[in-house]
């Protein structure tokens, strides 16, 4: 698992070095989501928002899907999992990259079922019950294993409905003539009376004679070959997936993750495009379900995320459920690396990593306080700010925070503040015994905390 900028990294990756890569980024829908991690009970948000509309969108997009189209093999498999706000533009895209010819499918995931809709009372629209999955080739696939869904009951009842009596097993009868005739190169005899040209040899049709596999219904019929329900594999999957239902508030796979998507999605795109031993690639790995599927198939195995909370979580997921050891890369933590994180990640990194502190359980009316310190450095209030030249004000409001909290010391963490906020500190601490220490991102970098 890579943390960090999926651009950076695979940038450092070697050409045609994947076989197979699932890209599940952000959707473009505007949308802020307040999340509950499993693993803690600290909230944190997952932000989806593109102020700059959909073409800000798609040129974020564009250097990733060109690094993921780098990192494929030949023959490799590129399957972009998004919704229709963004699904048009991003294929115009994809096919801009991939080229026009390379273009698979658009897979249709029916994630909603019929009594759960947005299309509320008074909506002038269609219930929105799907995703878009598309799905893109550097040329031809190399792996392409189909899968299969069981037959419908009323396709077996229509199709098989002849029963062998001493076995009980279902089956159809089928057409023993050669397509194309002699001029496909079938062989041309005589079957129970009938000559025709067949699509078996003589020497195999009487095999299939002698196992009871053809069967002349009357006399002076054309034979016909008995085809067993069992022996069939099913229905092969088609583009349209309604038989995979989504996370559910009580699925025992849920994380808490807004976006996370079954193990059964995952699993069956896998299992389709990649074989055993191929690698498969994630750069949007979120809590790890590419990762959980793809070991579960026998394939190896790279995700990448720049939440350095999901990187943690899915480390521990699958550490726990398949008992291996999993190699957490980190980049170098410096002020770049700092200056991208999220904001709410921002926030983890100094209160939790930094401070090995707690996050507040509230991202709104807070009064300014973002976590608290341990308890054996007194619980004091930390506030964060991702920003440079914090001023008095920011100062006046956390002393007021600071006083509702009855706490006598805390911390405001940013990378650099101006002279009117250190000289208010000053005061309150001469004239309040209100302790607080401004501390830069810097300082927390060279290990300067107390």
């Amino acid at each position: 698992i890579y943390e960090g900028d999926n651009l950076e990294i695979m940038n450092k990756f070697p050409n045609e070095s994947v076989d197979l890569i699932y890209a599940d980024p952000p959707f473009y829908t505007n949308k802020r989501f307040e999340i509950i991690w499993k693993d803690e009970a600290e909230i944190r948000a997952f932000q989806d928002r593109w102020a700059g509309g959909i073409e800000h969108y798609t040129t974020w997009m564009e250097p990733r899907i060109r690094e993921c189209f780098r990192l494929l093999k030949t023959g490799g498999s590129f399957y972009l999992h998004c919704d229709d706000h963004a699904a048009a533009h991003l294929r115009i895209l994809l096919e801009r990259i991939f080229g026009e010819k390379n273009f698979v499918n658009d897979i249709v995931w029916v994630r909603q079922s019929g009594a759960h809709t947005d299309a509320k009372q008074g909506a002038k629209h269609f219930g929105r019950a799907h995703d878009n999955i598309l799905f893109f080739s550097k040329g031809v696939p190399k792996s392409w294993n189909p899968q299969y869904q069981p037959y419908r009951e009323e396709y077996m009842s229509q199709f098989y409905k002849h029963i062998e009596p001493k076995t009980g097993r279902h089956y159809q009868l089928d057409n023993l003539i050669g397509p194309g005739g002699a001029a496909k190169g079938n062989p041309y005899y005589e079957v129970m009376g009938i000559k025709r040209y067949w699509r078996y040899s003589q020497e195999k049709m009487k095999q299939l004679i002698k196992e009871g596999r053809i069967i002349q219904v009357k006399s002076g019929t054309v034979p016909r070959y008995k085809r067993y329900l069992d022996e069939g594999k099913g229905v092969p999957i088609m583009d349209v997936w309604t038989d995979i239902p989504p996370i559910q508030s009580q699925s025992k796979e849920r994380m808490g993750y807004p976006t996370q998507k079954p193990v059964a999605l995952l699993e069956r795109i896998i299992s389709i495009s990649a074989n055993k031993e191929d690698i498969v690639l994630d750069p949007f790995c979120g809590c790890g379900t590419t990762l959980v599927a793809a070991q579960k198939l026998k394939r190896k195995w790279i995700g990448i995320d720049i939440s350095p909370t999901a990187c943690k979580l899915m480390k521990k997921r699958i550490q726990k459920e398949f008992k291996i050891n999993v190699q957490l890369i980190r980049g170098e933590v410096d002020l770049n690396y700092v200056k991208k994180l999220p904001p709410f990640e921002f926030q983890n990194w100094v209160v939790v990593d930094k401070f090995l502190g707690t996050v507040s359980r509230t991202k709104s009316g807070d009064f300014g306080v973002d976590g608290s310190t341990p308890q054996i450095m007194g619980g004091c209030p930390i506030q964060v700010k991702q920003s440079e030249n914090i001023g008095r004000n920011v100062v006046d409001n956390f002393e007021t925070a600071m006083r509702r909290l009855n706490k006598k010391k805390g911390f405001i963490v940013a990378f650099s503040f101006g002279s009117g906020a250190i000289e208010e500190v000053a005061r309150a601490k001469n004239q309040e015994g209100i302790e607080i220490i401004l501390r830069t991102v810097k300082e927390l970098l060279e290990g300067k905390i107390e």
